[in-house]
């Protein structure tokens, strides 16, 4: 049997990674680049953004700072390119969360650059793929956009990482998990051999996050700590790279970037999004689908995602009070032509999806706190 093409934008050219990887690569980045676009939020125009900008420019670097107004989306990255081209910039460092860290990749797609992503988080593995969401500027998700590379330069720093809030490596958690109940849904009864080993790096994935979550969030820095920040923030990358876009999103993400149509979501992040997706897809799999092994893990969920304080129903995410209409928006858009929701294995229609929103915990009793 003759095996398609396929072209995969599997990993970073170089990654870094452990306690103090940002000092070890300065190095680095001073070979990439010299005049690099300085990309960020709160990362770049606080104290931490200033230390960092500061080993740059003792570096040698020129840093043309640039901080996002939003979230990834084209009215800022339209001003950012014209900038970028004005200053001469010959490359760009993304330093913060995962929207950020898009941009940063997109931006350097769009103006042929070397690109160095700086993940503040592990609530993602933005800083990895060839991958990058576009939000309106009111947070709502517009589209995504496969990248022709991986970042040049990935630096993960423990030490810069562990300063995060614990809801962000929850979070992170969540939408690392949804690896495994996407990707085996995905990928299908596919008999190539990358697609079916990133599967299995999922749920080996899966399985490292359910025995290491909890001593994670306990015990910053510590082994387990060390493990699941890794797990979310480089080895989720790894899968997507391996796996392709066979190995990528289902109704998880899909019900996402339903809930990102409503400003009552926007405090949510991402992860936490997601992992109230993957009730809803294992939902709508044991309903219309009649499968008992997602109904079973549905019932191992509910509880472990509540012990990490993540949302489990519409009213975790704010959305308790939300009217009919609003809820039937974020089905309309889940279930859009396009949409990676019609991935799964059998037809929803928005009506079903409804129902599936608002019966994540059905038949459950769960006594962790939320």
């Amino acid at each position: 049997m003759t095996q398609p093409l396929s072209l995969h934008a599997m990993a970073p050219a170089r990654v870094l990674r452990g306690a103090g990887a940002w000092n070890g690569a300065i190095g680095d980045i001073a070979d990439l680049v010299r005049r690099p676009l300085w990309l960020g939020r709160t990362t770049v125009s606080g104290p931490l953004g200033t230390g960092l900008a500061a080993d740059l420019v003792a570096a040698g670097l020129v840093l043309t700072p640039e901080r996002l107004e939003f979230d990834c989306c084209d009215r800022d990255l339209e001003r950012i390119v014209s900038r970028a081209r004005e200053a001469g910039c010959d490359g760009v460092i993304a330093v913060g969360g995962g929207k950020v860290l898009d941009a940063g990749k997109l931006l350097a797609d769009r103006l042929d650059l070397a690109c160095i992503t700086l993940p503040t988080s592990a609530a993602t593995c933005a800083g990895w793929t060839a991958l990058a969401n576009v939000y309106s500027p009111e947070g709502a998700f517009s589209y995504d956009v496969p990248l022709r590379r991986c970042p040049e330069l990935l630096v993960f720093d423990h030490q810069l990482v562990a300063q995060a809030p614990p809801r962000t490596l929850a979070s992170g958690i969540a939408d690392a998990m949804a690896k495994w109940y996407e990707a085996s849904v995905s990928s299908g009864a596919s008999t190539d051999g990358l697609i079916q080993q990133a599967v299995q790096m999922a749920r080996v994935l899966r399985d490292q996050l359910l025995l290491d979550a909890e001593a994670a969030i306990a015990a910053p820095g510590e082994a387990a700590w060390v493990r699941v920040v890794e797990a979310c923030g480089l080895t989720a990358g790894v899968i997507g790279g391996l796996g392709g876009a066979r190995c990528r999103t289902v109704a998880a993400h899909a019900v996402h970037n339903g809930l990102t149509q409503l400003p009552a979501c926007h405090g949510q992040l991402h992860g936490e999004k997601v992992g109230f997706g993957i009730l809803v897809q294992l939902r709508l799999e044991e309903v219309l689908g009649g499968s008992q092994l997602a109904a079973q893990a549905r019932r191992q969920l509910v509880p472990f995602f509540a012990q990490l304080g993540l949302p489990l129903t519409l009213a975790d995410l704010g959305l308790g009070d939300a009217s009919l209409s609003a809820l039937q928006s974020i089905c309309d858009f889940a279930c859009r032509e396009g949409s990676d929701l019609h991935h799964l294995p059998f037809a929803v229609r928005p009506t079903e999806l409804l129902a599936a929103l608002v019966s994540t915990t059905a038949g459950i009793t769960c006594d962790a706190p939320v």
